[in-house]
């Protein structure tokens, strides 16, 4: 870490460093890093804090806008912009906080990912400068937590990607329509039995997949950040209204001449996530992906 003093007397800039080893691959960090879906989960630094997101988009030129929220305090504001995004290799953004409308700090941002199929090393470094008081401490408990918590997320984040050989259009009109959707969601040879569905921001779908077996298996997901043709969130619960099973997103981009879609999950607990794995859900998730292109070829 490297610091200038002003004549003052008062710490204006400093170089932060943070480093942490996680069991993920570069890749799915990548995803817990990045995807808003995922940033929520993470971003509050303990549970004191709630972050609340106004705007988020993580593409070169998009920008990040929350609200951290302590009881009996200001709001501080949060605006982040992507100047530079390497998937699963290197981020930066800027970043600039303020609470009540006076700027706090200002700071520039780099993440730099590398690692194997089966862990990563993230090190992110923040140069800072900080405006209205000396934000360096703050920084670096704040920072430093946030980092701890997307640690312990993205080693429970499970992400299933797949290349569909049709315009981003198409594959959204078959993921977010309500009588498509029901028709293909959902491993080799399972059906679909809806009791209620909405596929807005606020809305849900409630219902019962239906193994080869018969056995049935409650559902309930619950819709938000819908930005069509781009991505959504969602929240799995364990059959209506139960038990938050994860906090989901897809994501759809150009490839290609194609749509990459991107389905991303963060499991409630690293056993929920432990299980999942055991009983093969990211093979039932890229079946589940696979009828999806199967569906939209025989459109």
């Amino acid at each position: 870490m490297t610091k200038s003093i002003d004549p003052n007397g008062a710490d204006r800039f400093a170089t932060l460093t943070f480093e942490r080893e996680v069991a993920a691959p570069p890749s799915t960090l990548w995803q817990a890093w990045t995807a808003p879906a995922a940033r929520a989960v993470w971003a509050a630094p303990t549970p004191t804090v709630t972050v609340e997101f106004l705007e988020a988009d993580t593409r070169v030129g998009g920008r990040e806008i929350s609200l951290c929220k302590v009881a009996d305090q200001p709001d501080i504001r949060c605006e982040a912009g992507w100047l530079e995004l390497k998937p699963a290799e290197r981020s930066v953004n800027y970043e600039v906080i303020s609470s009540e409308g006076v700027t706090q700090s200002a700071a520039l941002v780099t993440a730099n990912i590398s690692g194997t199929s089966e862990s990563s090393r993230l090190r992110v470094t923040v140069q800072l400068s900080s405006l209205a008081e000396d934000m360096e401490a703050g920084y670096r408990q704040g920072f430093g937590a946030g980092l701890d918590n997307l640690t312990g997320v993205a080693q429970r984040t499970m992400v299933l990607q797949r290349k569909i050989m049709a315009p981003r259009s198409v594959v959204w009109g078959a993921w977010m329509n309500v009588e498509a959707l029901p028709q293909w969601w959902g491993p080799d040879g399972f059906s679909c039995r809806t009791k209620r569905i909405d596929l807005r921001s606020g809305g849900e779908w409630v219902f019962d997949m239906i193994g080869p077996d018969g056995t049935v298996y409650p559902n309930h997901h619950l819709y938000h950040d819908v930005r069509p043709e781009e991505r959504f969130g969602y929240t799995l619960l364990w059959g209506e209204n139960g038990p938050k099973h994860a906090d989901a997103w897809a994501a759809f981009e150009d490839m290609n001449g194609g749509t990459q879609v991107t389905l991303g999950m963060v499991f409630s607990t690293p056993a929920e996530f432990q299980e999942a794995k055991g009983f093969g859900a990211v093979e039932l998730g890229l079946q589940t992906l696979g009828k999806l292109d199967r569906f939209i070829a025989s459109r």
